[in-house]
């Protein structure tokens, strides 16, 4: 233990989620009050920024394992004045939620999957519990933060093990009781990275 007067010794306060982790995560939409009917934005979720973007600005925390409880924020594109990268990189990020909380495939096109990916509002967002690949990037001082822009669905090796880590409390969401149970995957290729698998 080092001294009280001299902290050169003391751990530094990165305190960062290595890229790549796979946590189990639940969202929280903190409400920007701005809605557009037209749009489908509607119950006050969406925010809008001062240079007009449009967000859902969410706070995910990881419910289990060695980081549980640790929060990380990321605003989910809806639209930017810019073009439609933005907007799509939230849709892309909404359907893998959607995929992984409900365990569809990416690849199903079923019916049933086609209308596990539909939601009636932003409200059905709110709680969801996904698989999230935590990743960093960078805050407006240009430090570095984690951020979640992609979720893990059924068809990773590691989905089964990370979703159901927890005992079940009977928790879930009401569409997950209808999803057919992952399927466990491939074993592992040797030599290739964990996050090519």
């Amino acid at each position: 233990m080092g001294s009280w007067n001299d902290f050169n010794d003391a751990q530094s306060n990165t305190n960062l989620i290595p890229k790549g982790t796979l946590a189990k995560v639940r969202l929280t939409i903190r409400p920007g009050g701005f809605d557009d009917a037209a749009q489908g934005w509607t119950g006050g979720y969406a925010t809008r920024g001062s240079t007009g973007a449009v967000y859902l600005n969410g706070e995910f925390t990881v419910t289990e394992g060695q980081y549980a409880r640790r929060k990380i924020f990321t605003l989910i594109g809806l639209y930017s004045p810019k073009g439609p990268d933005w907007a799509n990189m939230g849709r892309s990020l909404v359907r893998g939620m959607l995929n992984s909380a409900r365990g569809i495939s990416d690849k199903d096109m079923s019916p049933e999957a086609q209308a596990a990916r539909r939601i009636s509002g932003f409200a059905d967002l709110d709680g969801i519990e996904f698989i999230a690949r935590i990743d960093i990037g960078t805050d407006a001082s240009g430090d570095d933060k984690n951020e979640i822009r992609s979720a893990v669905t059924p068809d990773h090796r590691d989905y089964a093990a990370v979703m159901g880590a927890a005992p079940s409390l009977g928790l879930q969401q009401p569409a997950a009781n209808t999803a057919p149970a992952p399927q466990p995957a491939a074993a592992p290729v040797p030599g290739r990275p964990a996050w090519a698998q």
